[in-house]
């Protein structure tokens, strides 16, 4: 028989102390917003070649309807709200407005890209004239021109969460920690946060991976990784594998190695990053950056600019104008955290469950309750081994993963986590009816004793009884679901709203190009002067501190 699984005390008795605020309704809901992804794809299940849609407004201007690296690459932006079936009926509203104005396109339902035509073919997002969408232009040459186009094209789910501050501000009184500035307590236990769901984030890759296959149009001809097999005329796949996204076929940058982050303070945070933008790299210089009257990069250096740095966990703050991620984090705190690591789930039509939504606001409380300790360089690269097997290997029952020193299986260890994460569900079950935080871990668990319940088996599954072809498979899904989305009734006043925004938008990014009274260079120059200059609260005017 197993021994039964125990919860550590501490988060017990946390749990404990809170729950009575939370059922007096003291303490508020978490707060999410979601950003997701999506290609959009020809009939044949090729990247699309056409312009982002005129239709649906501006992408440097609208808030919700925008791209990403490509111009084929949508991405939906929700508002923030405290209830995830608000949250998703949002996007729901953005899928159907945006295929009232397809013509003969869809939305691509996997994160590993549709079938392409060498990295020519997937086309830089084009911005306008204006110098901030010039800026965001050539950052993207500047991807190109260090990683190739390709793996610029993989989609994923964003989720931001913040929690309300009044549960800030109970935690701060329960651990006696009222002296220190709220800012800082708030920023002190995000990293906290953070480096709990490093240790722990391979099993959201585990339960919602949902990449095992690409097709063979990703691939250079004649490199295919050892871990491939070859599953038809076009597919590749890793019979193990959950995530290839998330994988180094995906969105790597070895030089960024070096850095060494990993998430022990916000000061370590912010000066690694302001290092990293500043510091010259030999082989970005070789590259060049404005060449003949063509500008390449943004510039030579590590990275061009903060968002260039890629990890699946980020801490967040938004930023006021003239100021950049890192200056709004040093002179505010952490605001709230960015879950990167969420491959779309092909079988639903918005890419994310309510039930997902709901495991990973329990796991974000659960990291933040429970103890985590600084992250030593050894720890860091065990961490890195655990995510790189369960990516790699994660449904393989003899895969053993590394938890303080001794080996343990998938199932073990997130079973244990799972026990853990029910006291958490208790907690934020209190401002609830019914219990969904509970009620998702009770769907979800069963992936861990049984590996074909995952996306990734389900996703193998489905293209072994189908032929074998991952774009055939991708996108008869994306036109099921194009036909669900499009019969869906839209909010008249979201419809009204998405509709207005059309003509803001466009207007909006032609007062900005008219606006313009310097070139490029002048603004790219005076950007990065700022970029460079620390705004930690302690270097601010008192009257400009909150």
């Amino acid at each position: 028989m197993p021994e039964p699984l125990t919860v550590p005390s501490a988060l017990t008795a946390q749990v404990e102390r809170l729950i009575p605020s939370a059922r007096l309704g003291r303490l508020g809901r978490l707060r999410r917003g979601l950003e997701k992804e999506g290609l959009r794809v020809d009939a044949t299940g090729h990247i699309a070649q056409t312009p982002h849609p005129h239709a649906l407004g501006s992408k440097l201007t609208h808030p919700h309807i925008t791209t990403d690296y490509s111009e084929s690459l949508l991405e939906y932006i929700t508002p923030v709200y405290s209830q995830p079936g608000e949250a998703l009926c949002f996007l729901s509203d953005l899928h159907t407005f945006t295929y009232h104005h397809l013509q003969n396109e869809w939305i691509w339902p996997g994160s590993m890209p549709s079938r392409l035509s060498g990295n020519d073919s997937v086309p830089i997002a084009d911005y306008g004239s204006s110098n901030v969408g010039t800026m965001k232009h050539v950052y993207r040459k500047g991807l190109d021109m260090r990683y190739g186009r390709i793996m610029q094209a993989i989609a994923g789910v964003h989720y931001n969460v913040s929690l309300p501050d009044d549960m800030w501000h109970a935690l701060r009184e329960l651990e006696k920690a009222t002296n220190i500035p709220f800012n800082d307590y708030r920023s002190t236990r995000y990293f906290g946060m953070i480096r709990h769901f490093r240790r722990h984030s391979w099993l959201l890759l585990y339960l919602f991976g949902a990449s095992p296959a690409i097709d063979k149009s990703f691939l250079p001809q004649g490199k295919v990784p050892e871990k491939l097999q070859s599953l038809s005329d076009d597919t590749y796949f890793a019979p193990y594998a959950t995530t290839l996204r998330m994988s180094d076929l995906g969105y790597q940058n070895k030089v960024q190695s070096q850095l060494k982050i990993c998430f022990n303070s916000l000061s370590n945070y912010v000066n690694t990053l302001r290092h990293a933008i500043s510091s010259p790299w030999p082989d970005y210089e070789k590259m060049g950056v404005n060449v003949d009257g063509e500008w390449r990069q943004l510039n030579a250096n590590i990275l061009q600019i903060e968002n260039e740095y890629y990890s699946d966990i980020r801490p967040k703050r938004v930023a006021k104008h003239n100021e950049t991620p890192s200056q709004a984090l040093e002179a505010r705190g952490v605001e709230y955290i960015e879950v990167r690591c969420l491959d779309l789930n092909p079988f639903d039509p918005l890419g994310v469950t309510e039930d997902q939504m709901r495991f990973v606001d329990t796991f974000l409380m659960w990291c933040l309750l429970s103890d985590s300790p600084w992250i030593s360089d050894e720890e860091c690269d065990r961490l890195d081994d655990n995510r790189r097997w369960v990516v790699e290997r994660g449904r393989d029952p003899e895969l053993t993963l590394i938890n303080h020193g001794e080996t343990t299986s998938v199932r073990e260890w997130g079973e244990q986590i799972f026990a853990e994460m029910g006291e958490v569900a208790r907690l934020l079950d209190a401002v609830e009816e019914g219990s969904p935080h509970a009620d998702a871990l009770a769907n979800l668990e069963p992936r861990l004793a049984d590996p074909s319940l995952t996306p990734s088996a389900q996703v193998l599954e489905r293209l072994k009884a189908n032929g074998g072809s991952l774009s055939d498979l991708m996108l008869s899904l994306a036109k099921e679901q194009a036909e669900q989305l499009k019969a869906e009734p839209m909010q008249r006043s979201r419809e009204a709203l998405l509709a207005q925004l059309i003509e803001t938008s466009h207007q909006q990014q032609h007062d900005i190009e008219a606006a313009d009274k310097e070139t490029f260079e002048e603004f790219l120059q005076v950007y990065f002067t700022k970029a460079r200059e620390s705004r930690a609260m302690s270097a601010l005017p008192s009257e400009v501190r909150q």
